[in-house]
């Protein structure tokens, strides 16, 4: 029996390969340029990024055309779905959106396109449970009612070694990267209405990464969460940070460790990591 309900989400997800493969979930790649060498994310290295930002070497991103949207969805209606949920980044910080809602219009089957206002794991959880739910059977709505609920309960950070690479994208103000670099402040953002903004400092990366992991504790509480830790170049830090928040979180019914979409790597830069807190209903 076909699924009712098909789920497609991009790469900014961070959704481990064999996971999306058992769910069934249809992953739509973004576009990355290094110099002038463009490819889907996915054949790109994550140590060519990193080695390529260091070096000024221009890199530059990109959301999917249209027709990748277009071949997954016409993919899933072949397979008999009576509908699909297209999950993706904040349009805040991509367009994405705007290239599924391009495609959705050509086919012939309802095609919901959501705009997550999150990235990454944060993104990722809340797709994982609308593809659970997609395969017991559930409606359209039924499947969108889990979806908006894990979007509108899960809890994303980020910390970056350097502001630099957020200014240069244009994500903040060349003022407050200064400030971060010469006072040696580190700071902990927060994806907050789909946009990054300030959610505390540390000073030096073990205080801030301290700060995180006790801001993600104290959103979990004594509920049953999903957590997971992604990061760009720097894994060993990454499981540093997943350690300790298993720790202090008393109910963990999944944790992740990832490698970052090297999309997002592009814009945060070598060393980040980024902490998410999904509450489990």
């Amino acid at each position: 029996m076909s699924q009712r309900v098909a789920i497609v989400t991009d790469s900014t997800a961070s959704i481990p390969p064999e996971v999306a493969e058992r769910l069934g979930i249809a992953v739509v790649q973004l576009e990355l340029a290094v110099g002038d060498e463009q490819n889907d994310e996915r054949r790109v290295p994550h140590r060519d990024v990193a080695d390529a930002m260091r070096a000024d070497v221009p890199v530059t991103t990109a959301e999917p055309p249209a027709p990748a949207f277009f071949w997954n969805y016409q993919d899933a209606a072949a397979a008999g779905a009576e509908a699909i949920l297209s999950i993706h980044i904040s349009e805040g910080l991509s367009r994405t959106c705007e290239s599924a809602r391009a495609a959705a219009a050509e086919v012939g089957i309802p095609v919901y396109v959501v705009d997550s206002r999150l990235v990454g794991l944060g993104l990722g959880y809340p797709v994982i449970a609308a593809a659970e739910a997609a395969a017991g059977g559930a409606t359209a709505q039924g499947v969108m009612n889990v979806l908006d609920l894990r979007l509108r309960s899960t809890m994303q950070l980020l910390y970056v070694d350097t502001l630099e690479y957020l200014q240069r994208g244009g994500r903040i103000g060349r003022a407050r990267a200064w400030f971060g670099q010469t006072l040696s402040i580190k700071p902990v953002l927060a994806l907050e209405d789909g946009i990054i903004g300030q959610h505390t400092t540390g000073i030096g990366p073990e205080r801030a990464l301290k700060k995180a992991v006790a801001g993600a504790a104290r959103k979990a509480g004594g509920a049953p969460v999903d957590i997971g830790v992604e990061h760009f170049e720097s894994a060993e830090r990454a499981q540093q940070v997943l350690d300790e928040l298993r720790s202090r979180i008393p109910q963990v019914r999944r944790a992740t460790l990832a490698e970052t979409s090297a999309v997002l790597g592009a814009h945060a830069g070598p060393g980040a990591l980024g902490v998410t807190v999904s509450p489990v209903p």
